[in-house]
């Protein structure tokens, strides 16, 4: 068994086949089946079911998979060590994030990252809840997870710095009868068209909450992928309830943008398995504790 075959196992079950791993890779499909086979023979197990063109993976494969990826993510720890020897250079740090946290702090983390260490690539994977993201961090998908969830994370076995607190904030197309930086209540929502996002998230918990207080408002679209929100937001569709992060986005965009009380907070924070750790994504990890301490309150 070698990183090679390991790494061909992960590329099967990732790209969720034969041929599509062997492009991916750029091998030839005959190889990679062989290096499969090789590597079953090694084991004495056979890690994926054939069924019909298509494969699923076998109960021993998905017991292998986790500590697959350790063995992988720990070998890059290796080289990734003896380059450090001489300073950081290359590599990649991968960060699995849900869409609020991934506009604020992630930009202004890359942003300050890519300026110390230019030559690390930042790979973000998307995660839409908290428990995707710790799932990833957890399997060794992703070194880091970047989450903002209602209430503070406590996750077995993982470390969990907490970044900040974001507080709610309505946005709004200009020239409407909600003004930039001035306070609003849920009562000054009255009749308005409120864009939200599906049952389960903090964002549409307060939505839920505006809509039953009898102000006249109501729910006019509902979307999956938070990137939709600020456009329909700016085509004068509806108004939509976001966490603060997307503030300076949406003013640069032309929007308006009210804080409103009161309010619940998001709580952002980046989880770690620190026994497996690159040194960029300790390098990352670092510069994260850095920005929570200027902004915790207080500093």
């Amino acid at each position: 068994m070698d990183a090679r075959q390991l790494e061909y196992f992960l590329a099967i079950v990732d790209h969720g086949g034969f041929s599509r791993a062997a492009a991916a890779l750029h091998v030839a499909q005959p190889s990679l089946s062989q290096a499969m086979a090789n590597l079953e023979a090694d084991l004495g197990v056979a890690l994926f079911h054939r069924v019909g063109r298509g494969v699923v993976l076998s109960e021993a494969g998905q017991e292998l998979l986790e500590p697959s990826r350790r063995v992988l993510r720990d070998l890059a720890a290796v080289r990734d060590t003896a380059a450090a020897l001489a300073g950081l250079h290359g590599g990649t740090v991968e960060v699995a994030t849900m869409p609020s946290p991934g506009i604020e702090p992630l930009t202004t983390l890359i942003h300050r990252f890519a300026a110390l260490h230019p030559s690390v690539t930042v790979s973000t994977h998307a995660a839409f809840t908290p428990d995707e993201v710790i799932s990833l961090v957890r399997s060794g998908a992703c070194e880091l997870g970047l989450l903002g969830s209602a209430t503070p994370v406590h996750p077995n076995a993982l470390d969990v710095l907490h970044v900040e607190d974001q507080p709610f904030v309505v946005v709004a197309a200009p020239g409407g009868t909600i003004e930039d930086d001035v306070t609003v209540r849920p009562e000054d929502l009255a009749g308005q068209k409120l864009i939200a996002s599906r049952t389960g998230s903090l964002m549409r918990q307060i939505v839920d909450d505006i809509t039953a207080g009898g102000t006249g408002t109501e729910i006019v679209t509902i979307v999956d992928h938070r990137t939709s929100i600020l456009p329909l937001v700016l085509t004068g569709v509806g108004v939509a309830v976001l966490p603060s992060s997307w503030t300076r986005l949406a003013r640069r965009c032309g929007a308006v943008v009210a804080p409103i009380e009161p309010t619940a907070h998001l709580h952002v924070a980046m989880v770690s398995l620190p026994a497996h750790l690159t040194p960029g994504a300790r390098a990352f990890l670092s510069l994260t504790r850095s920005l929570a301490e200027r902004r915790a309150p207080g500093a």
